[in-house]
């Protein structure tokens, strides 16, 4: 269990290591320059599997669509996270209504046919 622990703990330290050494935790310039040697060095790989692929392969976006699409997808898990927030107290008063009645019918005696 101990041993587990620890090589679970390492894993995550090394990725955290990693992540932050290239550059994925640093400022927007170098992440942007990440992205884009990632970009530069997939790019190969990506057109000889595409000429075995029955169908096109998609572009990577540009570093300003991924952006755009990165804050569009943020903002809409936050508005959805808000959004259950908010209706927290309706669905918790549904589970509740929906156990009272469900305990309700398992306390009634079985009625025979």
């Amino acid at each position: 269990m101990v041993v587990g622990f620890l090589i679970r703990a390492g894993v995550v330290i090394g990725a955290v290591y990693y992540t932050k050494k290239t550059g994925v935790w640093g400022n927007p310039e170098e992440t942007e320059q990440l992205y884009n040697d990632i970009k530069d060095q997939l790019r190969p790989h990506v057109n000889r599997l595409e000429r075995h692929l029955p169908f096109e392969v998609p572009a990577l976006p540009r570093t300003g669509e991924f952006r755009y699409l990165a804050k569009h997808y943020y903002n809409e898990g936050v508005k959805n996270t808000f959004h259950f927030i908010e209706m927290l107290p309706c669905y918790t008063g549904q589970l509740m209504k929906k156990a009272k009645d469900t305990f309700e019918n398992l306390s009634q005696p079985p009625t025979s046919q």
